[in-house]
Parts: structure tokens; sequence; C-alpha cells
């Protein structure tokens, strides 16, 4: 069954009064015409009569039809009501009744043929419908909208232009609180259906949105604040177009919040606080006019508090005022700046952005805030990262083209000291560039092991021999005035590291433990043996489960400030005074504990001291022996004379290896490059025990030209040299057979130990 049935009575009493009259006229002109004696008059009466009858014909039809404006509302108006609970119907401009939906003819257990007949069982009204159905029709052709109370319901009229009006009928209840309040509405602001929950939220009940308080568009992203029986109350809503300028929006209550910018609220209008975001409202002069709680509270400002903008915070790089005259200006609109808010406590970084609001002759700044401190310390961290890689990139390249001159000055003073005695005058002179040298070299470590690609000589090493060896060094440089305690446990596991290295560390973990006690003190250096359980997170790090030995140096100095301890492991950083430290120190330990697979921790309060904590992890074994490091250049020939091809771009290293070389008597065949070396091996004629060859060189490096070589002399020694770390390339030199790493600088001694050490296999 449809749910509208279409009524074919005429839709206007006066239109078929019309209609009526030209017809009559049409047919007395006929008749006459007919009955005319004259030819001409008869004609033209005809003629007259025939011209009615034609118009009689299209208003029939348009009568028939229906109006044209109207048309193009019934499909809408079918739409809207017919799957509407609440009972509706249509009529024309004079109450005909032209549709009914299904709530309205089930409710009212019959087809009625008129409004009156089809209202007196939906409202319970025994008593003259048709008087209200007249009233309200009045009311809602002057107003739009018109509604009465009909025996036991509400009759509601709203009028659909100048040809149709929807009637409502609703029984007289109270509803459930928890209907969802909703509304159709026309987009001249006239209320069309309300929903059980909004006739309960509302007086009246209303007839147009101003009524409830509002007067402006329903935007679904803001609050609006509407009266209700109970007061104003704020809402959220939820709208959608339904056809032909009709739209019907859900009300959704937001939680309340307290009106603290109350001068500014009203009826349809939202607050401050309403919003999620913190605002600022800014006089000309850069004063806050308003504030919402959530910028109070990020900005520490007073709820009454009237201060300018360049009081609250800073690190704008120019006047906060010039700032604001751009953005009044339209020249600063939109684009966000990062400052310090600068009346709370710590970092606290907030990002800014201005916008104009109100009309063109009275137009104020609206300053948009949002937290950026998470923000600025992921950028910090970014920064951090890209300046810790630009230092370690700075060092690798330093280290490689230092390291070969430092190689060619302690080589060839090598050389000049094999050719003076002890005695000689020019001895002391040589043994000042000789130690000048190591020290430059030392420096270059220094920054190697900051950027973790230093050269390391791991074995297992006792700690409690580590720490024995070195008490005597450390009491000597702590001083007399502070007094250094060694202590470790007797159960100590191995660890595997550079003794040089880990020694260097704990040397320089003293030393500023020492200095932080300019007054004297005490140093403690404890070793033990610990296991964790389950991973530890600690300062961003996770150390696995498992075994550790423990190195802890402990001081009972001045301390390190909260806000430096971030900052103490990076390069160049230093609390001492301009001369008394290079600030490579701290990190060049970071770099050796990293790079040996350990743990490096701080824990620090100013006037209690300092803690420094370094996590080995534990190793089964028993302790490497040194090699010596006594060993004398010696001058004589080799017990093995070998034929050594040797590669290196820098010449003046090229001359000094092949001179130690000599002197220890084997034969040298020089290469500047990778492509003459490939063609010396590739000559059957020439004899090569052992390949010394540098791993950067320009065109073809080491490794590459090598293994072309090895092709033809599989069974050649190879010794690659580099200023860089053997991590760099330790791949490389693993595919190669027979093959062992000579880091730059290095010494005649350590060049001829390793040639022998490849001959002796």
């Amino acid at each position: 069954m449809s749910d509208f049935r279409l009524s074919f009575d005429p839709p206007s009493g006066l239109r078929r009064a019309g209609f009526g009259a030209v017809i009559l006229i049409g047919a007395v002109l006929l008749a006459v015409g007919l009955l005319s004696p004259g030819l001409v008059t008869g004609a033209a009466l005809i003629s007259a009569a025939a011209a009615l009858l034609m118009l009689a014909a299209i208003m029939a039809a348009l009568l028939i039809l229906g109006p044209g404006t109207a048309g193009r509302h019934d499909a809408t108006l079918r739409d809207l009501l017919a799957h509407d609970g609440t009972p509706s119907f249509v009529t024309d401009a004079d109450g005909i009744l032209l549709w009914v939906n299904t709530a309205a003819r089930d409710e009212a257990g019959l087809d009625g043929r008129s409004a009156a007949e089809l209202l007196a069982p939906l409202t319970g009204a025994a008593a003259n419908p048709a008087g209200a159905i007249a009233r309200l029709l009045g009311d809602a052709h002057a107003r739009g909208t018109a509604q009465e109370r009909v025996g036991a319901a509400r009759l509601r009229a709203t009028a659909i232009g100048n040809e149709r009006v929807i009637w409502s009928v609703r029984r007289d209840t109270t509803g459930s609180d928890d209907e969802t309040p909703v509304l159709r509405f026309d987009s001249d602001g006239n209320i069309l259906w309300m929903s059980e929950g909004a006739l309960a939220l509302f007086a009246g009940p209303p007839v147009r949105l101003s009524d409830i308080g509002f007067d402006g568009p329903f935007d679904r992203s803001l609050p609006i604040q509407l009266e209700t029986v109970g007061g104003a109350r704020t809402f959220i809503t939820r709208s959608r177009a339904i056809g032909d300028g009709m739209v019907e929006a859900t009300l959704t209550p937001s939680a309340e919040m307290p009106d603290t910018e109350g001068a500014a609220a009203g009826p349809g209008r939202y607050t401050l606080d309403d919003l999620p975001v913190p605002i600022l409202e800014l006089h000309d002069d850069g004063t806050v006019a308003r504030s919402n709680a959530l910028a109070r509270h990020l900005l520490a400002l007073g709820q009454s508090e009237r201060v300018g903008l360049s009081t609250l915070v800073e690190g704008l790089g120019r006047q906060v005022n010039d700032w604001l005259d751009d953005a009044r200006a339209g020249r600063a609109l939109n684009r966000p700046e990062v400052m310090r808010a600068s009346r709370v406590a710590g970092d606290l970084f907030v990002q800014v952005t201005l916008t104009l609001a109100g009309p063109k002759n009275d137009r104020h700044i609206i300053a948009i805030l949002h937290d950026a401190t998470e923000l600025k310390t992921l950028e910090a961290q970014f920064v951090q990262s890209q300046k810790m890689q630009a230092i370690g990139q700075l060092a690798g390249g330093v280290a490689h083209d230092f390291n070969n001159l430092l190689t060619a000055i302690s080589g060839h003073c090598d050389l000049l000291l094999l050719r003076h005695d002890p005695g000689d005058q020019d001895f002391a002179d040589l043994e000042q560039i000789n130690q000048n040298a190591n020290r430059a070299a030392s420096l270059v470590g220094q920054l190697l092991a900051f950027s973790r690609k230093q050269t390391l000589r791991p074995e297992m090493l006792d700690m409690r021999d580590t720490l024995s060896d070195l008490s005597h060094l450390l009491n000597r440089l702590v001083g007399e005035k502070v007094t250094l305690s060694v202590r470790n446990d007797s159960d100590l596991k191995m660890v595997r590291a550079d003794k040089r290295q880990l020694e260097q560390v704990i040397m320089n973990l003293v030393v500023n433990a020492r200095d932080a006690m300019p007054d004297g003190g005490t140093v403690d250096v404890r070793a033990q043996t610990v296991r964790l359980d389950a991973p530890v997170m600690r300062d961003r790090v996770e150390m696995p489960a498992g075994a550790y030995v423990v190195v802890e140096v402990e001081d009972s100095g001045i301390g390190i400030p909260e806000d430096q301890i971030p900052k103490i492991f990076e390069p160049f950083f230093t609390t001492k005074r301009t001369g008394e430290g290079t600030g490579l120190g701290l990190s060049t330990a970071y770099g050796i504990v990293k790079q040996t697979g350990a743990y490096i921790f701080v824990d620090s309060e100013v006037g209690q001291g300092t803690m420094f904590s370094l996590y080995f992890p534990a190793h089964e074994g028993r302790a490497t022996r040194g090699s010596s490091t006594g060993a004398q250049v010696r001058a004589q020939p080799s017990d093995r004379a070998a034929r050594i091809l040797l590669v290196e771009d820098e010449a003046p290293v090229r001359a000094f290896a092949a001179r130690a070389l000599r002197l220890r008597g084997h034969h040298v065949i020089e290469a500047e490059n990778a492509e003459r070396a490939l063609d010396i091996a590739a000559d059957p004629s020439e004899e090569i025990d052992i390949f010394v060859t540098d791993i950067i060189m320009p065109g073809r490096d080491g490794p590459s030209w090598v293994r072309e070589a090895l092709e033809q002399r599989p069974d050649t020694g190879v010794i690659f040299v580099s200023g860089y770390a053997e991590e760099s390339f330790s791949e490389s030199q693993a595919s190669i057979p027979n093959s062992t790493f000579l880091p730059k600088p290095f010494s005649l001694i350590d060049l001829t130990a390793a040639v022998e050490t490849h001959l002796a296999d």
C-alpha cells in the first residue's frame, strides 16, 4: 500500500469557479453563433467560443496535473514524510487534503476524505477540528508556520511556498529523555519538524530557530549554545541536507564547561572554553583580550590578566609587537612560529599561529597555540644526530690524510734515529719530533674514538689485572689532595676489549673526577660482576639480560647540573675553563665503550658527587697474554729475505716504507697505484711473496686489485694499510685469504714486524 494517497479534488475553490465560468461563457457564445442569422457575426461568435473552450481545456489539464511550482515539492515531501513515525499529511493552500502518510492513515483507522475527517481521530478532538485547520492555515500563510493544541495533541502547520502546507500531529507527551533531539528546518530558519526528544528539550514548542536562541547556520565543526527548558546548553551538531533547502540537524549534548568568558557568550554562541585548542584574542597593542582555559594553563596566565603577548613568549628572533603588526597587515598570517613559554619552569615550547577574525572594520588578532615541546625535542635530537654524524665524517676524513702525514713524519724520524746514538747532539731533537708525532696520532685517535671508527685490538682481559697495572699511574694522576681507592670482586669474569683503549677510558674518568674536587676528596674505582635476569631500560638504552662486569668510578666532587648531563658526552663540550680541557675526554670514553659493545651511564647530584658506570658483557675463558712492546729496531738483514710489492699513492709514505723494508734486507718493488701494481703482478718473471698495499687510493682500491692479482698468484700474502678504521672494510678483507691489517700511522717496527709475521707463517 502506498504511503500517500493523491486526491483528485480541484486544488483551489477559486480556480474551480473560474474554470466553470469559462466553460459557461464558451457554451453560450457557441450557441448564439450557431443560431445567429448573420454569417459574419455567427462566425465571429463561433471563433470566440472555440478559443474559450480551448482555454477551458488547458485549465482543466493544469487543475488535474497540479500547479507547476507545487509539483517540484511533491517528491521531496514524499521522501521527507514517507517513513516518518509522526502522523503527517499535506494539503493545498485552501486546506484540501492531497497526501497522507502511513502513520496518519494507520492511526486514524480510515481513509479520510478531508483534513477535518482525518484530524478528528488523530487528535481525539470532538469539537470542530475544521476550525483549527482554518485558523492555522491563515497563520501559516502569514508567518510561514503555526501550531496550537487540538484535543490531546499538538497540531502544526508549515507553509511550503504558496501552494502546499505540511501538517503534523503529535500527542501531548514529553517523550523519552534518551531520545536524540532532531530538527528539520528550511533555509529561512522555520522549524518544520521536531523529534520527541527535541519537543521535550525546547519550550513552546518553538516555531523558528531564533526561538531556541540560534540565528546562524549550523556548523558541524563548532559547538553551539541553545536555550532549552532547563536553560542554556551546549550541543554538537550533525546536519545533512534533505532537499529544497531543507536541513535535518541532530543535536548531541556536549560536556558542560564553565563559561569563563560570559560577556562574550550568548544564545547560539560558543565560548572560547568550549574549543579544544588553546586560543588567545589580542588587542591592537598586543595585550590579551580573551583567552580560554587551555591557553591559560599552557602559558601560566591568570584568568583576569591582560598582559602583552611579549611577556608570555620569547625567542621569536624579533620584537613580538612587530610580528603582530605584520599579521595585522596580512603579512604573517597562518605561518606558525615556535617560541618558548617564558613563565613556565623548564623548557616549554609553544607553536603560535596568527589569524584575523571579525568584520573588516573591526578585525582582531586570534593566536592559536600548540604545545611544541615534543616537536622541539625531536628537532634538537635530530640536529644533535646530524652534528655527531658530521663530526664523525670529519674525523674519519681528517684521520686518513693526517695519518698519512704522521706515518711519513714518524717513519723518517725512525730512520734518522737508526743513524744517531743517544749521545749524539741531534738525538734529543729527533726524540722530541717522534714524541710529538705520537701525541698527534693520539689526538687523531681520540677523534676516531668519538666517531667509533678507530681500530681496536680486542683481547680477553682480567679486569683485576688491568686495574692493578693502572693503580700506580692513577695514584700519580690524582695528586696528594685526592685519595684513590681501587677495589674489585674476587670472582670477576673476563671482558673482551682493547686493553690500551680501556685504560684510556678509566684514566679519563679518574682525571675528570680529580678535577671535580679542587679541594680534595675521594675517588673510588670498583669492579664487580652482576647478572641481569631481565632486560633493563635506562637512558633510552635497553641492556639485554645476562652477566656483566661493572666498573664504577665515583667521586665526592661538585657534581654535574641536571641540564648538562645530556651534553657531557658531546665532543668539545666541557665545564672547565678555557685551556683546562679539550672537551674530548668523555666523548672519547663514550666512543670506545660503545665500539667495544659495552654501556656507559652517569649518575650525579650537585654538591654530592658523580658516578660513571661501565657495563662490559662478561665472557668465559682465560686472559690473553700481552705481546711484548719492547722490540728494538734491528738494522741487520732478516733471516729470510722476501720480495715485496709495495703499493702506496702517498710518495712520502711509500719512500719511508720502502727504505724500512730494504734495511731489513727485503727486495721491494714500488707502485704508486693499483693499475701499476696489476701490471707488475701480471709479469710472470717477477717473483712476489707479499703484497703491501694501501686500501684507499685514487682509481681502484686495494682489495679490488688484490683479488684480481690473487687469481694468478693465490699463495701471496697480503698486508693492508690504511688511515681508516679496520671495521670500515672488514668484510672486504675477510673475503681475501692470508691477509692482515696494519693501521696508520705505523712505525718502522710495526711494518717490519708485520712482514716478519707473514714470513713466519
